[in-house]
């Protein structure tokens, strides 16, 4: 079952604290991470999260909350992993059906859907080889959004959107690459980027 808004924001401030500090907070870090007056509603959600089986409490001990594999699967969702998208030249991107977990906050949209970055022309913009970009499936973006473009039916490249008088740019994040020119009856825009995973391997 997952949780309740009031009570994602608990486990979100728990899981965020623990990542900080190696440690789970006490029920005072609690309350004001999660702007709450009362000790007494913070015992009241951690309590259902718990009877949710999100967590455990160990009420001995002060900092006595360890989130259980549910809890990070309720922080998570899973969206289509659409292929590898090439940063650095046009490359088709193929959907072979794959999934990746994503924070829940990533998946607005119904339309969500990822693709990992191979190559390095977004390098400037902090999308680099192996990250996942998360986007949301449109078929028409904004002045400098980063976007997935199909170029002539056939080619898909990661890029920030321009308009330009009579045609569009795609235009890299890496000086060392020149932008691509298109004109818009040849350019189909798949999505945009609205979120960037990153894996430490």
């Amino acid at each position: 079952m997952y949780p309740t808004r009031k009570q994602k924001i608990i486990l979100d401030a728990v899981q965020q604290y623990i990542a900080a500090n190696g440690q789970p907070p006490t029920l005072q870090e609690i309350a004001r991470l999660c702007h709450l007056s009362s000790l007494a509603t913070v015992h009241r959600h951690l309590a259902l999260l718990q009877e949710r089986g999100l967590l455990r409490r160990r009420k001995s001990r002060r900092r006595g909350i360890e989130l259980k594999p549910a809890a990070r699967a309720a922080l998570a969702v899973s969206v289509p992993l659409a292929g590898n998208i090439s940063a650095g030249r046009p490359i088709e991107a193929v959907r072979d059906g794959e999934q990746v977990a994503i924070p829940r906050e990533l998946a607005r949209h119904p339309k969500t859907f990822a693709l990992r970055v191979r190559g390095h022309s977004m390098r400037d913009e902090q999308i680099l080889d192996g990250d996942l970009v998360v986007l949301e499936e449109r078929d028409h973006a904004s002045d400098g959004d980063v976007v997935v473009a199909l170029i002539d039916g056939r080619d898909a490249t990661l890029k920030t959107f321009k308009k330009e008088r009579g045609r569009i740019r795609l235009q890299p994040a890496n000086p060392a690459m020149a932008p691509i020119y298109v004109r818009p009856a040849d350019l189909r825009i798949q999505g945009v980027v609205t979120g960037l995973i990153r894996v430490y391997e």
